[in-house]
């Protein structure tokens, strides 16, 4: 598997980064610990606690990098938007997606995409009966019945 030049050089920045701490906490550790040493001993459970802590913000730190970097990023910013679908079957759906200004009736089916139809007027979905106005936990709470609609 290749690397890329980039995903090297962000490797050994945060391996060069982490040298020192590493170091620090070698030299903050006893030399020597018993055969028969507690694991659930404050050392040990402090140990545990900052390597967790220290993988945590470094998975954090790469996904922050590479969401910087530009190489993963959604669609909502494109040109592409998928508006909207439905289910056919267990395997296919009808989707309309916006490219630009234009709207496009698509069917997705297991290794096949076919367009349907392109539409003359775009659709309006922004006020749409089945697209929900307000978000997931307003929804939710209306749904349950816990607050009144606005």
């Amino acid at each position: 598997m290749r690397i890329a030049r980039p995903a090297k050089f962000v490797t050994a920045v945060l391996l060069a980064g982490l040298a020192p701490w590493l170091r620090a906490a070698e030299e903050a550790l006893p030399r020597t610990q018993a055969a028969g040493a507690d694991p659930l001993a404050v050392g040990n459970l402090v140990q545990l606690t900052l390597g967790l802590l220290a993988v945590l913000l470094l998975l954090g730190g790469l996904a922050w990098l590479l969401r910087r970097s530009g190489r993963f990023t959604t669609g909502m910013h494109g040109a592409l938007q998928v508006l909207g679908g439905v289910s056919m079957g267990t395997r296919e759906r009808v989707v309309l997606l916006q490219v630009g200004k234009q709207q496009l009736l698509v069917g997705v089916a297991p290794g096949r995409i076919q367009t349907l139809h392109v539409l003359d007027e775009p659709i309006d979905v922004t006020e749409s009966p089945m697209r929900p106005k307000a978000g997931f936990a307003q929804a939710l709470d209306m749904a349950l019945g816990r607050s009144k609609p606005q």
